[in-house]
């Protein structure tokens, strides 16, 4: 919940998502946490006169911190505090998905506020700690690609954004544009939405109109025009070869063209009912190869930094002949992440999870795995032993 306040009020703790009067000239991040009183009195000595802060993310007081200790950023919450509220936020947002899908498909209204309300909390999480949910797009079931896939998209655009340091409704606009992004997959019939092989041309032109079924479903929401346009724009292609409309070059708007990006790398990473996805690596490697044609080259150099080497959730080999689970990325080095410990390659059973930070360890990766390669229920074992 946003609220204006004079920056009299501010106090420690509240986190400030804009600057709403200012007489001075002072540049500020757009969204942050205020950690001591000497921002705030740097604040008003600026010219600043309101600002507006979130309630949502303030930090509630008991009593007055001691001026040595700041209260921790919300991204600090640690993993395991996080993961078992994440691993409900996904289930639940499937659930949602599979609701909207089915009254697309019956042509029964959906009340924007719904998505709006879940894509909030999924934002929330990730201000938490964004590992948690990005743990969770790696958890996927063969038969649940169209119900996942818009969700994970979701929390990818909303991570993304957060990287670039996007407005905190930017953030929030993503979200929701990802989670609805491909509700018009309803109307395409099953033997061409899931056909294994290469489509014809007429299968062709019936999968692209799936845009446009769901621009209409989303105007019959409601949706804001600026979200139609970033959802009609998310299989358009700087080379003009996208589809519906063909659009090119300055024609896609930033928020097209990210997430067009993500958009892909997801689905390139996806397992389907008729085969495994490839790993991160390889759709990032992809994405690479194509920004001279298709992709925006900076945000794409940009989603590959905040994706990371070794993304969160993806499964790593050790030089200690274990299979491990990336839980956080080390920033100052991406070749050795935190990892999570699960599985013995040598006696081929499963451990009890324990937690390396490989910066700090003997032990390297030696390369990205897939769960299939070992025969692992990751799934199973992940929400049995970790999402907790």
């Amino acid at each position: 919940m946003l609220k204006t306040i004079p920056v009299s009020d501010l106090e420690v703790g509240m986190y400030v998502d804009s600057i709403a009067e200012q007489n001075g000239n002072l540049k500020i991040k757009s969204r942050g946490r205020v950690t001591t009183n000497a921002a705030i009195t740097a604040m008003k000595k600026q010219g600043i006169v309101s600002i507006v802060i979130d309630l949502s993310k303030q930090l509630i007081k008991e009593e007055e911190p001691s001026p040595e200790v700041e209260p921790p950023p919300e991204q600090d919450i640690p993993f395991v505090d996080e993961i078992s509220k994440a691993a409900k936020l996904h289930e639940k947002g499937k659930v949602l998905q599979r609701r909207m899908l089915q009254a697309a498909d019956k042509g029964l209204p959906i009340d924007i506020a719904i998505p709006k309300e879940f894509t909030s909390n999924l934002v929330s999480s990730i201000d938490r700690n964004p590992n948690a949910l990005l743990c969770m797009t790696k958890i996927r079931e063969k038969d649940s690609y169209l119900l996942e896939h818009s969700l994970n998209v979701a929390i990818l655009l909303a991570n993304f954004a957060n990287y670039l340091e996007m407005p905190e409704d930017e953030v929030q606009e993503l979200a929701l544009s990802g989670f609805l992004h491909d509700i018009g997959k309803i109307k395409v019939p099953d033997e061409i939405l899931h056909k294994p092989g290469r489509l014809t041309d007429q299968e062709m032109v019936i999968m692209r109109d799936h845009v446009y079924y769901g621009i209409r479903v989303l105007e019959d929401m409601g949706i804001p025009e600026r979200m139609i346009e970033t959802i009609s724009q998310h299989h358009e292609r700087l080379d003009g070869y996208g589809y519906p409309d063909g659009a090119r070059g300055d024609e896609i708007t930033k928020f097209g063209r990210m997430i067009a990006i993500v958009d892909t790398y997801d689905a390139i990473t996806a397992d389907r009912c008729y085969k495994a996805g490839m790993p991160s690596q390889k759709a990032l490697k992809i994405l690479h190869e194509e920004t001279a044609l298709k992709y925006d080259q900076h945000l794409v150099e940009q989603f590959i930094k905040c994706i990371g080497v070794y993304p969160v959730g993806s499964l790593v080999k050790l030089s200690s002949e274990k299979i491990a689970v990336v839980i956080k990325q080390n920033e100052n080095n991406p070749l050795k992440p935190l990892v999570k410990v699960f599985y013995s390659v040598r006696s081929a059973h499963y451990l009890q999870p324990v937690e390396i930070d490989l910066l700090h360890s003997q032990y390297r990766v030696e390369k990205a795995v897939l769960a299939s390669e070992f025969k692992l229920d990751f799934n199973r074992y992940f929400n049995e032993s970790i999402a907790i």
